[in-house]
This record gives C-alpha cells, structure tokens and sequence, in this order.
C-alpha cells in the first residue's frame, strides 16, 4: 500500500492550498495538491532520464520518446485520443526534455480530470509506440530542429557543448534529427522503434519518477484517484543516472572563442565551471554574486560599461547546472565602440571581481537579499495549476520533500566561506591563471574563422588566453569608479491590506476630465500587497508619420535608459515599471507591491516632464534599435507571415523597412525637436487596480494632470475631439479569397510559411462564442491531421484571431515539407474533410464542447496581473465589455448544434458564400522556385492576388472603431 511520511513542506504564508507527499507502493514519489477554489485541475510527471542518457550514436532519442509517448496506450489505443480529449475539455498537455530530466504535464477542467489522470497515467503503464507513427514523429523531430537551426540562442549553446570533453554527456546533440534518429541507425542496421522502446523500458521506472496532482477535490480522495491510477507503473529499480566528472578540462579552458551569429550584434559570454548552487541552496553563494555582479545600479559594472558606451544589457548567474556541475555565466550586449573595447570590458569585469574580494562579503547585501526572496515568496502571485505543477515537479528531482515548493528561493544561511568559494573560482587573485571561458559573438567575426560546429553550422574560431592577458587588460583599463549598490530604499516594509469601500466586481470610471479618464478596480480578489498602473499617453502626433513613430520609440527607449540605474532598486524590490511605445503614443506601466509604487510613478512621470536628449546615449539607443530592425529580416518565417497579415489588415500602420530606411538619418536635434511637439495634444487614459483605494487613485492622476496640463506653460494641452484617432481594420469582400505571396526575408532559411486568416465579425457575443466553439471543436484536429499524420511541419497551429475587436479564425503552419500554395491546399482539403466530422457530430459531444467552453470561461483570473490585463484589453479596443464572460457564457447556454453548423457553412467553410479569407504564403529558399510559378499561375475565381499592400489597404472600406466614441464631434 501506499507509505505515508508526514513531512511539513515550507509554503507561503498566504497559500491556502493543502499537500501531501505520499510514496506508492511501486516508489513512485508523489505531491498532491488540493485547491478547492481552483477552476481547473493539473498534473506533471517528472522522469529522471533525459538527453544526457541518449545511447552512443541515437542522439535524440530522449527526446524523441517524449515526443512519442503520448500518441496512445493499450487502455486507449485510437491515436491521438488524449490529446483529443484535453482539448475537447477546455485544457492543454505538452511536454519537454531537459538534460536529465523529462516533464510531461496536462491541465483540463474540474469535471474532466479523472479520465484525463486515467489517460495519461496508461503512457507510464503499456504505451503503444506504432511503426507508423514513429516513421512520422522522426519527422516532427527534424522538422523541430530545422526551425531552431538559424536560432542563435540554440546555436550558440550547442557550441559551449561542442567545445567540451567528448566522453562528458554535456557535449551531446540532445535535440535529434532525421539523420541521428533514421539515417544512421539504418546504416548500423538498427531499428530505432526497438531501440526506443528498449530505452524506455530500461529507463521509465517508477522509482525514477516525480508526479505531482494538483486537484479541487480533497487530499484523501485525491490519494486514492492516484493510487488507483499509477500503482501499474512499473518499478525496475532502476539506479538514478549520475553524470559524474566535469564538462571542461583544461584544454576547453582559457580559451576565446571567437564566432559568427546569424543576426546583426556583438555578444559577449564569460563563463566559469563552478560547485552547483543546488549544494548550498540555503546558502545561495551564486544567487548573491549574480545579484552584485549583474547588478544595474550607479557604481555596478553595467552602469560603468553603460556610461562609457559600451554595453546595452548585463546579466549574470548560474547556467547549465546539473548536481554534479555548472557554470557562472556573465552575458553582456554589447556596442559597436563596445565591441572595439572587448579587452577592456573584460578588465573591467575582473576589476569588479576583485573589487568583491577586497570588499569582502558582505552580510547586509545577504540579509537584504534573503528579505527580498522572503517577501516575493511568501506574497508571490498564484500562477495557472499547469505551471505551478511543472515547476514542482522539477524541483521534486532535486530538493529534499520539505523545499519542494520553495527550491533554493529562500536564502536563509549566511555563510562567508561558502561565498568566499564562488568568488574564488571567478576571481584572478586567488589562482595563476583564468579558468573559464570566453564567447565572442559579431558578424564581423565573417571569414575570419577556421571551423565549424557540426549539428548547427556556426563558424567559430578558438585562441587561448595568456596567463598575463587578463592581467593586462585589467591594468590597461579606464580608471572608473567601481563600487557596491547602496541599501535598497524601494524593499516594502508595510504589507497590509486595505480593505475596499465596496465589493466592486468590474472597474468603474471613476474620473473624467478634458485630459484624463480614470478606470478603477480595488482588489476584492486576490489579498496581495499589490497595485497595477496602467498610463496610456494618447499623443496624436507620436505616428502620424513613419519617422514620428521611429522618433517615439526611440523617446520610449531613452527614458527608460535614464531611469534605468535608479529604478534598478525598485525592480530587485519586486516593483517593475515600462514605457512602451504604443500604436497611439506611448504608455506607462508600474506593477508590484504598492507601498513605495506611488515613488517609482512619479519619479518616471517626472522624467517624462522634464525630458531632455543626451547625445551620448541618443547614439547607443539608435544604433540599438537600427539593428533589431535590420534583424527583422531574419525573423522565422511564420512570424514574418503573421507580420504581413497585420500590415495588410490595420489601417495607418507603417512598414518596417521604410522605418529602417529613415532610421540613419535621424539624429539627435530632431528628438529633441520631436518630444515636445509630441507631447504637445494629449489625452492619459488610466487604469488603477489592486491594494489602493479611490481617494489615492484619484489623487494619483490629479499628480499626473498637474505635471503635464497644469501651470503657466503645461507641456501638454487637450486633444480636440477629431484627434482621437484608433486603428481600424480592413473588410475583406464577402466571397473573396485574397491571397499575398512573398519570398522569405532570409535566404538562408529553408521553411516556407503560410497564415491562412478567415475574417468572420465585428465583436459580438453570439458570434464570439460559435467562433471560439468552433475553434475548440477543430483545434485538436487540425493539429492531429496537419502536423501528425500530413507531418507539413512541427510549427502548425489553428487559434482565434482579434484585431481591435475585429475576430476570426488563423491556420498558422512553418514548413520545409511543401511551399505556401501547396499548404494552403491542404488547410481547404482539412477544412472539407472537418466538415463530415462535424455534421457527424452528435448532440452529446456538442453538448460536451459546450460545457468545456464554459468551463474555459468561467475560469478566475489567478492574479491581478491576469485580472487586470483582461480589463485593458476591454479598454483599448474601446469594446468595455467587462462582463464578457459571463455574458459570452449566457449566449453559449442557448446555442444550438444547428447554429454553429450554420456558423460554419457562412463563414469557414470551403467556397462558402459569405466567406472572407486572407492567406499569406511566405517562400522560403526550398521552394523559392515555386514563387514565380505560383505568381504567374492563372487567378481561380473569386480569388484576388495582393500585387501592393497599401494601393489594397486604400482600396478597402474599414470596420467601425469600437472607441469611435471618443471623437464624436458635436454639429
């Protein structure tokens, strides 16, 4: 029977949920987790084998089996049936492989949790891995690694690998592809099906496994739902694997490694093996030096390289841990002049090292620290049940039963020689020689480089560093005032709740005035110490013009580049803040603890105010942002599709390419020209939400009128009614397919892609819930259909789509299996063949996709973060409909199976009457040949070809604007 150890597990203060650790008879550990108020029921098996154990010459195999795992069982043997049945129950399931350890996890509503368990619980028990359809997830596998082959995180990972020891499980190709998982086992006259199913029968045992179930029922009838379901798993008493010895000996250190990205910038990566975090958890050496070294304040290495011009970001901490080894890694972007200084940087950087050693380690900055952890652990936000139980599960392999929830996010234990430990092994002082390594990134690194890294293609060169080199680097460095942060003033200290005038359940517009609105929401939900501020600065003139909307970004970029070393503090304290630039202006945002929140606010508004150009960092930022535009072009090419799409459909929207165009020209006197035109009509929409009461809103956006609209010269003065402008979006022609053909934007990236959009409403109830019905029906099938059994590519997706309230239906698929023509054939041809299937449909199932709709609808926000942003959706789009839900539900409970088939025959299916549909077919370097024979193919009819998006965008009328009210000029 099951064996029952009662072990206190350290939970937040304000957690209401109760666990249970219990052991199966089968030793199969397990976590339950009951949550009576929760709306949607979890689980996550943690298996303690991943990539590190794929045999000799089957990389990816691990990975593959994840991939198989979940096709069928002998209890449920129709393939695809689970994920068909989470689906259709308004939940998801997915799962990952990491270096020793592999996560499969599913979340579904309440009612339908039982079977799904039973489901699921049969993949641990007698899968079945058919020949079938393991010749076509060899496919999806490829067809995974052919999207990341031009990522440069992937590919720049892969190299750490490569230059590692060979016999060290860390220098392996853990993803697999056609080659690894068919070719080559063929040629050595293996059958990769045996092999997997041999590798999971060696290794899937029930000792070796972690569950956690996360369940609105109680703690005992949750035990006994789990005893009953996975007491057949079967225990080999398999040992655990342990990769003992280190990844890097010393001929893969001192060494820079100089390499070649496939996107525009210079990177710099400094890396150290170190002892693993997980040994001193409590203790937390590196969590406390990543905090000083990646620290942003005045004084920290970042402000120091940031003043000089020479970096745009800095972090640092542990990477690539395992128990048996890791790394300290410090990743700095850098500059052109940046990239000119590389030596000095890294002078820098061991200058500060030294500097901690000098320092010595300090207990205040661990004590404020430990309070900073102490407080975001025990106030953190409740997060969705199939997160909460992936991340349980994972610590689960690590953590002792008592830290399960926690993990090493307590540090608790000041201890000076454990730190003392860390910071040795980074610093140059207590050592003759540098022991890590160093990544060197930039394209100007082309043709100058010797090798090739195998699975990726990334040229790379090595050279090895001097026992001197560092040493000189450091003497030659600028003589800069290097220090340590000073006490954190933002750290919360009154967490009390204020308690609401009234239960108010939806926001209210509490204010209006000729330049402000105010929307409010007390938090009568979720108890926390917290508040969301959401500032939209409604500026007419900030996108009136390509160049006005470069120069509004940049605007955004700079401010937040001049409050970045002070309100540093604010973040590591738990208070985040941004200023983005938005479609109509540009907007601010502060969410965290709202005790000192009010200070960081007006401390940005003020900045805003007295805004100024510093020609310095006008430099850095454009050049900055003149890359990510030129960095565009090498987006992957479904996201290239999905750009094409929305350029197509909203209105006065201006392209890419003309703002990188204008970009060069720009400078600094023209910001400055710029800024106070701009702000010189504006409107502040405001949204307050959380542990703050009316009178302090109010007075918070009185602050706010008084600094921009207020005094003898106000920075700011009204818009007139006819300038509140809002995107409005294209009405495509009823009956008319359109169609906008483009060859990919990378010529060396192979996958075509293809957005097959169906325009269906302007924002409805009615029509809303036979949308999204339809979506919940067909999602599971097209995914099964288009990616499982066609294998087009691993990226194939059907979800809902909404453009400022406009709605309708997108097939999204990645591919280097057929070019767009040829996919878009087989979405119409899966659409055909979805019709029989729902006319088959019976009552029953429909009534089922009912109640899982319903279900999905009637889930709580988890946190105000969620809570609030579902209300600044209602607000920007102008629709301010903050029942939605429940009033999407109300028009759910009277619709009937004869409505939605209606639904589909108006508005999806194939050559459907009243239908509108947009496909946008993007040509990758595979099928390039295929785009100049599709162009000239002859038009079907009612089909129209996109030739220019904006002679189109012009010819077209244009929904109304749900925030059309805002202008209504009174004659």
């Amino acid at each position: 029977m099951t064996v029952g150890k009662e072990v206190e597990i350290v939970k937040p203060r304000t957690d209401k949920r109760l666990y249970r650790r219990i052991l199966l008879k089968n030793s199969l550990e397990v976590l339950l987790v009951s949550d009576p108020e929760t709306d949607k029921c979890a689980a996550s098996m943690a298996v303690s084998v991943g990539s590190f154990s794929d045999p000799e010459g089957l990389e990816g195999l691990a990975h593959f089996l994840e991939h198989m795992l979940f096709y069928a069982s002998e209890k449920y043997p129709l393939e695809d049936s689970y994920s068909k049945y989470i689906t259709e129950h308004g939940g998801s399931t997915n799962a990952f492989t990491a270096s020793e350890f592999t996560d499969y996890y599913f979340d579904v509503t309440v009612d339908s949790f039982e079977e799904a368990l039973d489901r699921f619980a049969q993949f641990f028990i007698k899968p079945l891995m058919s020949a079938d359809a393991t010749m076509r997830e060899i496919q999806a596998v490829d067809s995974e690694n052919q999207k990341n082959l031009l990522s440069d995180a992937w590919r720049m990972n892969q190299l750490q690998k490569h230059l590692s020891e060979k016999c060290h499980p860390y220098h392996k190709f853990g993803t697999g592809n056609w080659d690894t998982l068919e070719v080559q086992p063929r040629a050595r006259g293996l059958d990769t099906r045996a092999e997997l199913i041999k590798f999971y029968q060696e290794n899937y045992s029930a000792n070796l496994m972690h569950l956690v179930v996360y369940s609105k029922d109680n703690l005992n009838k949750i035990q006994s739902m789990v005893e009953e379901k996975f007491s057949d798993v079967q225990n080999t008493d398999k040992n655990c694997s342990h990769f003992s010895g280190q990844p890097c000996t010393s001929e893969h250190l001192q060494i820079l490694v100089k390499t070649v990205p496939i996107k525009q910038g210079h990177k710099l990566r400094v890396i150290w093996p170190i002892t693993p975090e997980i040994r001193h958890y409590k203790e937390c050496p590196i969590k406390y030096l990543g905090h000083l070294i990646g620290h942003e304040g005045e004084g920290s290495l970042f402000y120091i390289l940031k003043k000089l011009g020479w970096a745009t970001s800095l972090s640092a901490g542990e990477s690539d841990w395992s128990l048996e080894f890791a790394f300290f890694k410090v990743v700095i972007d850098l500059t052109d002049s940046g990239h000119e200084h590389m030596n000095d940087i890294i002078g820098l950087l061991f200058k500060y090292i030294s500097l901690l050693q000098d320092s010595g380690v300090c207990e205040w900055i661990f004590n404020e620290l430990s309070a900073v952890c102490e407080t975001k652990f025990h106030y953190q936000d409740k997060i969705a049940p199939i997160d909460y139980v992936v991340n349980i599960s994972s610590n689960m392999q690590v953590y002792p039963p008592a830290d399960w929830i926690a993990g090493s996010s307590l540090p608790c234990k000041f201890n000076r020689s454990t730190i003392r430990m860390v910071l040795d092994a980074l610093s140059m002082k207590n050592v003759s020689f540098f022991t890590g390594r160093i990544f060197w990134e930039s394209k100007n690194f082309e043709g100058l480089t010797d090798m090739v890294e195998p699975w990726y293609g990334t040229p790379y060169c090595v050279e090895q560093i001097t026992d001197s080199m560092i040493q000189e680097w450091m003497q030659s460095t600028p003589n800069e005032n290097l220090h340590l942060p000073i006490p954190n003033v933002f750290i919360p200290t009154d967490l009390s709740l204020k308690k609401p005038e009234e239960k108010v359940k939806f926001p209210v517009l509490l204010r209006q005035s000729p330049y402000s609105k105010l929307w409010f929401k007390p938090d009568t939900t979720f108890s926390t110490p917290k508040a969301y501020v959401k500032i939209d600065f409604i500026c007419p003139l900030a996108s009136n013009s390509p160049e006005s909307e470069v120069l509004t970004d940049i605007f955004t970029r700079l401010l937040m580049d001049y409050l970045n070393e002070y309100a540093y503090y604010a973040e590591v304290a738990g208070l985040y803040y941004s200023v983005n630039h938005t479609d109509t202006g540009f907007q601010v945002t502060v969410i965290g603890y709202n005790h000192k929140l009010r200070i960081l606010l007006e401390t940005v508004l003020e900045k805003i105010a007295t805004f100024d150009v510093k020609l310095d960092r006008f430099s850095v930022i454009k050049e900055t942002v003149i890359k990510e535009y030129q960095n565009l072009k090498f987006q992957k090419p479904y996201q290239q599709a999905m750009y094409y799409c929305s350029l197509i459909l909203q209105d006065s929207t201006w392209p890419w390419m003309e703002q990188l165009e204008i970009l060069p020209q720009l400078e600094a006197g023209d910001l400055s020209k710029f800024f106070p035109i701009m702000l010189s009509r504006a409107f502040l929409e405001c949204y307050i939400s959380g542990n703050i009461d009316g009178v302090e809103a109010e007075s918070m956006v009185q602050h706010m009128e008084n600094i921009f609209f207020q005094g003898p010269n106000p920075k700011s003065r009204p818009i007139f009614p006819s300038q509140h402008l809002t995107n409005r979006i294209i009405k495509l022609e009823k009956g008319t397919s359109y169609f906008y053909p483009a060859l990919g934007l990378n010529p060396s990236d192979e996958n075509s892609a293809l957005v097959h959009y169906i325009q269906v409403h302007r924002d409805d109830f009615l029509m809303n819930v036979k949308l999204q019905l339809f979506a919940l029906i067909a999602k599971q099938p097209a995914f099964h259909q288009l990616r499982s059994v066609e294998q087009l590519g691993y990226i194939t997706v059907l979800m809902q789509r909404s453009d400022c309230g406009i709605r309708g239906l997108q097939f999204i698929i990645q591919s280097t299996v057929k070019g767009p023509g040829q996919i878009d054939l087989r979405v119409e041809a899966f659409l055909n063949m979805f019709e029989t299937k729902l006319l088959e449909m019976t009552s029953e199932e429909f009534k089922s996709n009912v109640n899982a709709l319903i279900n999905v609808k009637l889930e709580k926000h988890k946190n105000l973060r969620e809570e609030s942003s579902f209300y600044w959706r209602e607000i920007t789009d102008g629709t301010l409909k903050f029942d939605r839900r429940e009033s999407e539900v109300a028009a759910l409970k009277e619709l009937t199976q004869q409505e939605l088939l209606d639904f589909f025959n108006e508005h999806v299916k194939v050559g459907a009457p009243r239908k509108k549909s947009l496909s946008v077919q993007v040509y990758g370097s595979l099928h390039s040949s295929e785009f100049d024979q599709d162009k000239i193919q002859p038009v079907q009819p009612s089909s129209v070809q996109i030739e220019d998006v904006f002679s189109f965008r012009r010819s077209r009328p244009l929904y109304g604007s749900f925030r059309g009210g805002y202008g209504q000029v009174k004659l």
